[in-house]
């Protein structure tokens, strides 16, 4: 008998149509005698809809009473699921963030996970419980709801997978897999039967949405294995694997990952020393702004200007952050909000020269501008203007040879 944690995203919970179906799933796994906890969000749509609200009331709401908001959506799900359990004859309990042990620290919307107290988790299992726990959420210290952000149900299941020692963590989705990149914008993409941590985690930060990027570090941190399936059509999907037991690659190129929504902030004229740059991320830092690329750009005596990329989402809050701070009075901050960052992934793009070559080599003939560039030991990005990025994607998926045969 294994103990399973599977988790279901807001579609494959859009309505009571598709929590039955989400039944069927678990109760198979029943039936073969596993264990199983399944970790829900809310269903399609509901999260929206309860900012959509928070906005009518203010532009800008605590994000103290955001997290106590958004919340509910999860604790609807995990009830209704729990009921379609019950009615069909197999024992479940839906339980919320607090009584699942699951503790945070106290970065509302943003919050993450500090550690989980099993206790409750392991008691409902040893009854023959399923249990059904709402993702995306947790408790501070002073015992405040926090969430985890978008997507955060993920790392609540693969936290508690590990936490459990699962046999295994199951995400599933509207998609059967992770793919080479996004089926909707390169309809040849091809589904990976395999991906390693360190390629997903590119991935997962650079823009590809199947898996939330806490919850691959989450899988790497805890040893989980982490597999993505479809609830609309189950299959083997695509396993994660830790290091020990990724293969050898058979090609350099894993993926192409993108963020469709990213801005530039331009920042001339800052002083030139060690200080300025740790200070200004510092600033970001502690507003949870999520920085992608920083490119010294221009230095001049005693001056400096640097160019940060950062979700377009958080513009706004970067920009008072900046603004409002006396160190920064003589430096001049201008933006530009009409970008989109692009990045191939794959083991060794480092050391394969002709990889870095070939891929800009596209973007020269498609004629398109790159703005900003920087390389990892598995990544290459490039910032672009938002209307060529489908362009851009579908000619290096074509120029790397990875459409789906």
């Amino acid at each position: 008998m294994a103990l399973l944690v599977q988790k279901f995203g807001g579609t494959s919970v859009g309505s009571i149509e598709r929590i039955e179906a989400v039944a069927d799933i678990i109760i198979r796994q029943r039936q073969l005698g596993h264990q199983v906890v399944a970790v829900v969000s809310a269903m399609s749509g509901e999260t929206n809809r309860l900012l959509a609200l928070a906005g009518q009331v203010d532009d800008r709401p605590s994000t103290r009473e955001l997290d106590v908001l958004v919340s509910t959506g999860e604790q609807v799900t995990a009830s209704l699921l729990s009921m379609a359990l019950i009615r069909r004859g197999y024992p479940a309990v839906s339980l919320l963030g607090d009584q699942l042990g699951m503790n945070t620290d106290n970065l509302f919307t943003k919050a993450r996970i500090l550690d989980i107290d099993t206790r409750r988790l392991r008691q409902e299992l040893q009854h023959g419980r399923i249990v059904i726990a709402a993702g995306f959420q947790g408790r501070d210290s002073e015992g405040n709801i926090t969430t985890l952000g978008r997507g955060g149900s993920d790392t609540s299941a693969v936290a508690i997978a590990g936490a459990l020692n699962a046999e295994e963590c199951q995400i599933y989705t509207d998609v059967n897999g992770v793919y080479s990149t996004d089926p909707r914008v390169e309809p040849k993409a091809r589904r990976l039967t395999s991906i390693g941590v360190p390629a997903m985690l590119e991935m997962a930060s650079l823009g590809a949405k199947v898996l939330h990027i806490r919850a691959v570090e989450a899988a790497a941190q805890y040893r989980v294995p982490l597999r993505v399936l479809s609830s609309f059509d189950p299959d083997q999907g695509t396993l994660v694997l830790s290091d020990e037991d990724e293969p050898m690659p058979q090609q350099n190129v894993s993926g192409i990952a993108f963020k469709r929504e990213q801005a530039l902030i331009f920042l001339n004229n800052c002083d030139a020393n060690p200080a300025t740059l740790a200070n200004i991320l510092e600033l970001l830092a502690h507003k949870g702004i999520e920085v992608d690329v920083i490119n010294q750009v221009n230095q001049k005596v005693g001056k400096v200007d640097y160019a940060i990329s950062i979700p377009s989402l958080e513009l706004r809050e970067a920009l008072a952050a900046l603004s409002n701070t006396d160190q920064f009075a003589g430096v001049n901050i201008t933006i530009r909000d009409d970008l989109a960052m692009l990045s191939l992934v794959g083991v060794g793009i480092k050391t394969n020269a002709s990889i870095s070559s070939q891929f800009f080599r596209v973007f020269a003939d498609e004629n398109i501008e790159v703005f900003i560039a920087s390389s990892g030991e598995i990544k290459l990005s490039v910032l672009i203007e938002r209307p060529y990025l489908e362009l851009a994607v579908r000619a290096l998926h074509a120029t790397f040879g990875m459409a789906d045969e």
